[in-house]
């Protein structure tokens, strides 16, 4: 980013965010702060983790997101608590979790991936992978936000599809994101 001002990054989990940033030294901190500044670095859904929304309970949602928040405010100020939010692979969708990042949080978004293959047959078919979730009565309009599926509608997440197959659901591979090779992590810090 540092080499290409026209690049931009866009990072989702504190967890293994806040891992790097509390490496980093003065020097390359600043720099990171600069590119926070200038919009080159940004973030969404910005949670210590991406929950679960099948089954976690409201209070870890909650938990979870305002300390990923609270890690951002201390690091770069208010002005970087994301007003998207970004649920790649949540096994399911909860009323819950669109109230709590909508009104609640101060999301104005809602992205997410992972949909059964019959629901989105019928969202294409009804022109609806784009729309307001309004997910609580009770709170009303306020508790509404603009929510969107992933990977350019196919509400999952991959490499591009070769084509759709007779069942009507993408037929993925011919594009090998990574090796076979297992991953090598070298960071004692991660078993401590």
């Amino acid at each position: 980013l540092l080499k290409n001002p026209e690049r931009k990054f866009t990072y989702v989990e504190q967890a293994f965010f806040m891992r790097w940033w509390r490496e980093l030294d003065p020097a390359r901190r600043a720099a990171t702060k600069k590119l926070v500044a200038s919009g080159q670095l940004q973030f969404v859904n910005g949670g210590w983790c991406m929950h679960d929304e099948a089954a976690t309970h409201y209070i870890d949602m909650v938990d979870q997101t305002t300390l990923g928040h609270r890690l951002l405010i201390e690091a770069f100020g208010k002005g970087t608590v994301p007003t998207v939010g970004w649920q790649l692979d949540p096994f399911g969708h909860s009323a819950t979790q669109a109230a709590l990042l909508s009104y609640e949080a101060g999301f104005d978004a809602l992205f997410f991936g992972r949909i059964d293959y019959q629901d989105l047959a019928l969202r294409h078919a009804e022109n609806r992978s784009e729309f307001v979730w309004r997910a609580s009565p009770s709170l009303g309009p306020d508790a509404q936000v603009f929510t969107g599926l992933t990977g350019e509608y196919l509400g999952n997440y991959g490499p591009p599809p070769q084509g759709v197959g007779p069942d009507g659901r993408p037929r993925w591979g011919g594009f090998n994101w990574e090796t076979d090779a297992e991953p090598v992590e070298d960071n004692p810090k991660l078993s401590t």
